[in-house]
């Protein structure tokens, strides 16, 4: 395939960015430039700041091949507060479109919450949306329903006040179904994600497309990880935001008690305060804060396990293709779909209970063997499944597929 030209959208892009969704727009445009074709990326600063009130702390790189537009407005905060109540990119649209006017042979949508769904209007070409969470069927993103539990049942008037967020008059127009009609293909993630989506009602073309993560660029070493030193202690690792649907509370209290090993807490986020609380300065838990990605790669590949709590329905959290890609297995609560990424590479094990939970620590830490069987499971997953080259070629048939569909784009 010739090179083409992409043009990413998305409301977050680092380091204007706090979740995985930005991170993996990250991977995506910077694997597409190294490969010779030319993307372009629309983020919204204002957006960030909305939620971040500050700037971000941590630069990042991009291929040259790789252009950047982190729209700001003269309205500031207004500009993404007046795009989440209408669903129109009211103060950017203009340059939004002089961007998009020069033609893209793929316009692929990300998270576009604070964009809105009349974007997807917006330029011409083949058009990809890829689901980073579910912010399609549900007004909080999450389906964490009243901040407690995953949604069984709707309650989106009434969930969206308890994330204190006025109601979105749009949802009750038809200016989303006009937005998804312009969408050649929706990208699911896991099967979990697709399957949700169709049984919230969601009539459109889907294709499951895992996410990737690139190889790791810092060499495995038995050197202390960042900021420790003497001898490494056995530690279970947690990398990831600081929020309450992210579960970390419900190991703290385990780990006060919990003596084989330590809890290391890699992430920062709005929940932080309250957690630091819960650990009443317990030695055997430990803040790590921001990290950048070569520290986490070795934070993770000396790590007995990486934990993911999560108490909300996870699509495809990144965090395992990290901890598989540097030989580290993973435990993991059994919902959403991270167990999909487990039964794929026998790359770790899953729990219900606490008692499930203590019972796989028990078993990592006693038998290093077991560890180190689950850790090459979940390597050879990644290099199977989850690398770039493996994405990319699945990524630019589907646009070869559709292409020829539609008789659009590349």
């Amino acid at each position: 395939m010739p090179p083409l030209r992409f043009c990413m959208i998305t409301t977050f892009y680092p380091p204007y960015n706090f979740g995985g969704d930005g991170i993996f727009v990250h991977h995506l445009a910077n694997a597409l430039a190294q490969r010779g074709h030319r993307v372009e990326v629309i983020h919204c600063r204002d957006a960030y700041r909305l939620l971040a009130r500050q700037e971000p702390a941590m630069p990042y790189a991009d291929h040259p091949n790789v252009t950047v537009h982190g729209l700001e407005s003269p309205c500031g905060l207004l500009s993404p507060l007046a795009t989440h109540q209408t669903g129109y990119p009211l103060f950017k649209a203009a340059r939004i479109r002089e961007i998009l006017r020069p033609g893209f042979d793929v316009i692929h949508y990300h998270n576009i919450s604070l964009f809105g769904p009349n974007i997807l209007t917006y330029g011409q070409g083949l058009k990809l949306y890829t689901f980073h969470e579910y912010w399609l069927v549900c007004p909080t993103h999450t389906l964490f329903r009243f901040h407690r539990a995953p949604c069984t049942r709707p309650h989106c008037f009434a969930c969206s006040l308890t994330y204190k967020r006025p109601p979105q008059w749009w949802r009750y127009t038809g200016l989303l179904p006009r937005g998804l009609k312009q969408v050649q293909a929706f990208i699911a993630p896991s099967r979990f994600c697709k399957d949700l989506h169709h049984q919230r009602g969601l009539d459109v073309p889907m294709v499951h497309l895992p996410h990737f993560v690139p190889a790791a660029d810092v060499a495995p070493s038995l050197s202390s990880p960042p900021g420790q030193a003497g001898p490494v202690p056995f530690y279970f690792l947690y990398v990831g935001r600081l929020e309450k649907l992210k579960g970390v509370q419900t190991l703290i209290p385990l780990f006060r008690h919990y003596r084989k090993a330590q809890l290391w807490i890699a992430g920062t986020g709005s929940y932080e305060a309250q957690l630091r609380h819960l650990t009443a300065g317990d030695p055997n838990i430990r803040f790590l804060g921001y990290r950048t990605d070569q520290d986490l790669q070795r934070l993770y590949r000396q790590a007995i396990a990486v934990l993911v709590p999560s108490l909300c329905l996870e699509i495809f959290p990144l965090v395992l293709l990290e901890a598989f890609r540097q030989h580290t297995p993973a435990i993991v609560r059994d919902l959403g779909g991270m167990p999909e990424i487990l039964l794929e590479s026998g790359g770790g094990c899953r729990y219900h209970t606490e008692q499930e939970l203590i019972t796989a620590l028990d078993h990592m830490v006693a038998d290093p063997s077991y560890r180190h069987q689950l850790g090459l499971r979940g390597y050879q997953g990644y290099h199977q499944y989850w690398t770039a080259d493996v994405h990319l070629q699945r990524y630019l048939t589907l646009i070869r597929t559709l292409a020829g569909t539609h008789g659009r784009g590349p």
